[in-house]
């Protein structure tokens, strides 16, 4: 009797024990590509994207930025991408972290399956032992109170520690500091804009208190307005000219060229009069302005200012308080966005337009220096990390010691609560507990010191109540790392073993493994 067939031609089936194997060696293998990146002494990698011809380079050890920027086909690693990236959107950092603790927990369950534990007794057992380093966490945790500005500098020091800032991380973290309490409480990220300049080094950078647009007025307009009224638009400024690709205009003269050239020109002016009817001194328009208008506003003494990026006109409509308009026949409903000052400023040999005094008080720009563009891009990103964890602490001010401090409390917490757990799904809870020991074993690894003399001296530490020991891999010991100041935020953390251990049982919980086949390439309706 021939096999019957369910699945179409070159649809692929995988079952049981292989395809378990594939997924955790999938997950597994994520895991060891981005953990010699985590830890303050963790490397970096050099991302190549496109082309010999054209090729864009990004140095980082950013976790969200690596996973992003691979192409990975095994299933298990796309779910701890989405899940990183999911961890990168939430809090903002962390996101190597829980990558490598996902990754710690499928090798662990790869071992116990193939002690012939079924699936479902280690999905239970690590969910047992997730809500035991849960509490662990919890009771550990302290409230900022007044002392967040404090706390805030220490973690935004925890965060820039690991990344290209480090060597800067105090005038970086006060930076970050300033911008984010700024926003007294409304994390609207969008308020912080950051701009990137070569030349001169990472330490000339600086917390600009106005809004700095990269772009510059019209020749023969204002330079400088003071208390401006400011119009906000995207609109085409060359709406009647023949714009169709292809299409032919025939005259009987030169004369007639000359008559299509005014009568493009009156509607052109009908349209800037229309403008200026809002009785405007500043018109900020996403797309290109042309000449013949640019110098209708410098006759009207209105500062214009062309291609203004889409995110750099919806960030302006939002600090002035105005809003972006595309339609101009009803000035009366047009809200303006207002300001105190607009004024050229140079940083290093480049001219910006300053916005002083902006209605959202809590607008401020960040300009980063440094040497080579992939410096200022990771810097960026570093920055980025840095503001998304101070702003996420600001909702909920609770700290936890760093340094791999937190994770040994929970493994050491899990491990004790182990041997209270009967039958099988006891040995699911302690493996719980070693793939958290693994993150401070890698930090160790990753700044050349003995993991295994530490990592045992700590947890020895831990098991005698001293919870705010963990690794100092300055000097190469254990020691308080709450008075050296090393603390991570609470929610970043709770955020990172919650997902981890959430992705690593979606992971474990497959037994099957089936792709579709793939779709045929057709030309005329014909199989290629």
């Amino acid at each position: 009797m021939l096999p019957i067939q369910v699945l179409k031609d070159q649809a692929q089936e995988e079952r049981g024990e292989n395809a378990r194997l594939s997924i955790f060696v999938g997950g597994i293998a994520l895991g060891d590509l981005v953990k010699s990146t985590l830890g303050p002494k963790g490397m970096d990698k050099i991302l190549i994207a496109g082309g010999p011809d054209h090729q864009t380079i990004k140095v980082t050890n950013d976790g969200a930025t690596i996973l992003k920027s691979i192409g990975v086909d095994n299933p298990a690693a796309k779910v701890l991408v989405d899940m990183a990236m999911t961890q990168d959107s939430e809090v903002g950092d962390g996101t190597t972290s829980v990558t490598v603790l996902a990754a710690e927990l499928l090798r662990e369950a790869e071992k116990l399956v193939s002690q012939r534990i079924h699936p479902q007794t280690i999905i239970s057992g690590y969910r047992r032992a997730l809500k035991i380093a849960q509490g662990a966490l919890v009771k550990s945790a302290n409230e900022s109170g007044s002392h967040l500005r404090e706390d805030l500098v220490k973690i935004a020091n925890t965060t820039l520690g690991s990344k290209i800032l480090s060597q800067h991380k105090d005038q970086f973290s006060k930076l970050a500091v300033d911008a984010v309490l700024r926003l007294n409480g409304s994390g609207n990220l969008e308020a912080i804009q950051i701009i990137k300049k070569l030349g001169g080094s990472m330490n000339e950078s600086y917390l600009d208190e106005g809004f700095l647009l990269e772009k510059l007025p019209g020749h023969s307009q204002p330079r400088r307005v003071e208390n401006p009224k400011i119009l906000i638009a995207n609109t085409p400024m060359d709406t009647d000219k023949v714009k169709v690709f292809g299409t032919r205009v025939r005259v009987e003269s030169v004369a007639k060229v000359a008559e299509l050239e005014v009568a493009e020109k009156l509607k052109m002016k009908e349209k800037v009069d229309k403008i200026l009817s809002h009785k405007c001194d500043v018109f900020i328009n996403r797309q290109l302005i042309y000449n013949y208008p640019e110098q209708l506003f410098a006759d009207a003494k209105v500062m214009g200012i062309e291609h203004a990026d889409f995110e750099g006109i919806e960030r302006l409509a939002l600090v002035l308080g105005g809003e972006i308009v595309s339609t101009f026949d009803t000035p009366e409903n047009v809200k303006l966005g207002t300001c105190e000052l607009i004024e050229e400023v140079m940083i290093g040999e480049d001219r910006l337009l300053r916005f002083s005094g902006v209605p959202l008080g809590e607008a401020c720009s960040v300009v980063l220096r440094g040497a080579t563009q992939q410096i200022l891009d990771e810097a960026e990103r570093s920055l980025h990390d840095a503001l998304c964890v101070l702003i996420t602490h600001v909702k909920e001010a609770k700290t936890v010691a760093g340094a791999g401090a937190s994770e040994i409390l929970m493994s050491t917490a899990v491990t004790v609560e182990a041997q209270k757990v009967a039958g099988k799904e006891a040995l699911a809870v302690e493996a719980f507990a070693r793939a958290l020991a693994q993150l401070p074993t890698i930090i160790c690894d990753n700044a050349g010191l003995d993991s295994a003399e530490l990592v045992t001296r700590l947890r020895a530490e831990h098991a005698n109540g001293r919870h705010n020991m963990g690794i100092d891999v300055e000097n190469g010991t254990v020691t308080d790392v709450v008075a050296l100041g090393v603390i991570e935020s609470f929610n970043v953390k709770m955020c990172m073993v919650s997902a981890a251990a959430e992705a690593a049982e979606q992971i474990i919980r497959v037994d099957n493994i089936i792709k579709n086949a793939p779709r045929q390439r057709t030309r005329d309706n014909r199989p290629c």
